[in-house]
């Protein structure tokens, strides 16, 4: 699977916030949160593993990828 990840940097949280978009819902925005890029890239591929297990475990259906179309 391959989901898109958004990692910015917070001021206010003095770290890196990373948004998984296609499971962000109008709870919840953020997954997960680094001190590095380096962290926060690893934090989101765990919590992308750990969301696909749960979907599974739920027989939810996942959410699909999003891609990028061409103009």
């Amino acid at each position: 699977f391959k989901y898109r990840v958004n990692i910015i940097w917070s001021d206010e949280d003095d770290c890196y916030l990373v948004e998984l978009p296609e499971f962000a819902t109008e709870i919840q925005r953020y997954f997960t949160h680094g001190d590095t890029y380096q962290e926060a890239l690893k934090n989101a591929q765990e919590v992308i593993e750990l969301l696909i297990e749960s979907y599974r475990e739920e027989g939810r259906t996942l959410p699909q990828p999003q891609t990028l179309q061409a103009a």
